[in-house]
């Protein structure tokens, strides 16, 4: 055990106690009580969807500015509480296990879009100011060193400090994020971007993003999120 460890146990990102059995920074039992995606998922979006089904009801009902996008777990009450841990009470170390359970169930996908750079989705300065990171960002950052992608995170600011998504309907997510993102230069050399994020709901913000890289030219845009939910 490295003497960090010993003197300052890590936190299961699941039960939010020390870590028991294991020497990843989660509890085995704990990994095994996580909500993965199955092997049926929306073929647009990720979510998950029934065997027979291609794409999810959400995406059979709009039309993204994004390309494809997947997510390893599902948005539920036992990670929707970790992730409320992750960003609002300081605990950046759980982006460690949140990077690794990515790559595992998506490093192949994610490496077949052969993406230039990882952009993480921005928060407005003010939140920056009060939380004093960008869990998106922390998220990136570990999929970065293990994926070999590299994060640009001043690519694309946020413009305004909008409402909590989670509180609005799916069209009042979208009116709320219109002119919500500013791409920070025309001389973009990407083609191809891959938006990370915690959590993806509608789309609206990926949708956001999309659009405004899409609009310097970027010929490919395509997200991972730790999260998912259901749909609709």
């Amino acid at each position: 055990m490295k003497l960090i460890d010993y003197l300052f146990p890590p936190i299961c990102p699941v039960c939010n106690e020390i870590v028991s059995g294991g020497k990843d920074g989660i509890c085995p039992a704990c990994e095994m009580r996580l909500p993965y995606i199955g092997s049926s998922y929306c073929m647009k979006c990720g979510k998950p969807v029934e065997e027979d089904e291609e794409f999810c009801l959400d995406c059979l009902k709009c039309t993204h500015e994004y390309d494809e996008g997947r997510a390893a777990l599902v948005y539920d009450e036992l990670t929707s509480k970790s992730i409320y841990r992750f960003k609002y009470n300081n605990k950046r170390e759980f982006a460690k296990v949140y990077g690794r359970i990515i790559e595992d169930r998506l490093g192949s996908k994610i490496k077949s879009w052969n993406a230039d750079v990882m952009i993480p989705v921005p928060v407005h300065k003010s939140k920056m100011k009060k939380r004093g990171y960008n869990q998106a960002e922390l998220i990136a950052d570990e999929l970065s060193k293990r994926l070999k992608i590299p994060v640009c995170s001043d690519l694309v600011v946020r413009n305004t400090a909008t409402a909590v998504q989670k509180e609005l309907s799916a069209k009042a997510r979208q009116n709320n994020l219109k002119k919500a993102f500013n791409v920070t230069r025309n001389d973009v050399k990407y083609k191809t971007v891959l938006i990370v994020d915690d959590i993806y709901t509608t789309g609206a913000t990926v949708d956001a993003m999309a659009r405004c890289l899409k609009g310097v030219g970027i010929q490919n845009v395509y997200f991972v999120s730790l999260c998912i939910g259901r749909g609709t």
